[in-house]
């Protein structure tokens, strides 16, 4: 049985408070249910975290959330340790954090996503790459990180021009109108579909974590033939990518169609979080939830 459990959170991506609050409830939730817990805040350091992780424990809870947590680099260096550790390894994470390279994998088993260009810096700047309304996103972030919507008659420039951290190449997507809709999945079981509402332009960083500034309709009050299939796509969407342990899939409805914008392997892990109140509502409360990732962590040796 496991005893010992080390939760990995902070990190230095653009998510590292968002982490830091996901990794203290899980190390809350763990001790209640009798493990013994190790909270490491990842640092960049390499060899300190090594060193934090001996000696070994049987298994790491990783919260982390964003670049180098959540991406497959933190997964390689558990895989070349040996020590089993929650949600997807390092080829499911990194597929899903590639945005261009999921969509395509998404768009091959039937899953519909919105058309999209990927382009550069310069010629987003330069003009529309494609008509309005279209969204301007990071290839490689998670939580709305970056996002910006291109409207009619905006005259704002799409991007910062000499502050974009996100590196030369950015996706620019086809903005689809409607509602905002979310599944979790654990396991190869879709939990429930959730509708969330903003008075934000969309749903951003703001809106995910500031106080108020998203409201979660837990069921979604939508036909259930349309919440039966973006419960299909959802674990359709976990099992292409290879993921493991628990996943968050985002879509937008348009009255007509869902469209699947990204599946989030390290969802946010706080009471109150998305993933965690759809578990409640079937019944599995945090404790539980954070217990099941840990007795099903894996590793890639």
């Amino acid at each position: 049985m496991t005893r010992h459990v080390a939760v990995l959170m902070g990190g230095w991506s653009s998510e590292r408070e968002v982490s830091l609050v996901s990794g203290a409830a899980v190390v809350n939730a763990l001790r209640d249910q009798g493990y013994v817990v190790t909270a490491i805040d990842v640092q960049r350091d390499v060899g300190a975290l090594l060193t934090r992780l001996y000696p070994r424990p049987d298994v790491v809870f990783n919260a982390l959330h964003g670049r180098f947590g959540e991406d497959g680099c933190m997964q390689g260096l558990l895989n070349m340790i040996g020590v089993p550790y929650t949600h997807s390894g390092l080829l499911a994470s990194a597929m899903a954090m590639d945005k261009p390279l999921a969509k395509q994998l998404f768009a091959a088993v039937g899953i519909p996503v919105a058309e999209h260009v990927i382009a550069t810096r310069a010629e987003v700047l330069a003009g529309d790459v494609m008509a309005r309304p279209y969204v301007v996103k990071p290839l490689n972030e998670g939580s709305s990180v970056g996002v910006h919507i291109v409207r009619e008659g905006d005259n704002a420039l799409p991007l910062e021009e000499s502050s974009w951290p996100y590196g030369d190449r950015v996706m620019v997507e086809r903005f689809v109108p409607g509602r905002e809709l979310t599944v979790a999945v654990m396991g190869d079981r879709a939990l429930a579909v959730t509708e969330i509402t903003t008075a934000h332009a969309f749903y951003d960083y703001e809106a995910k974590y500031a106080q108020g500034g998203s409201f979660h309709v837990l069921p979604a009050q939508i036909d259930p033939a349309v919440a039966g299939e973006a419960m299909r796509h959802a674990v359709l969407a976990h099992q292409t990518l290879g993921c493991r342990g628990v996943s968050r899939a985002d879509f937008r409805f348009d009255g007509k169609t869902i469209f699947i914008l990204e599946v989030n392997t390290q969802p946010g892990m706080t009471p109150t979080s998305l993933v965690p109140e759809q578990a409640k509502h079937v019944g599995i409360s945090f404790g539980e939830l954070c217990k099941w990732l840990v007795e099903n962590a894996g590793c890639e040796e």
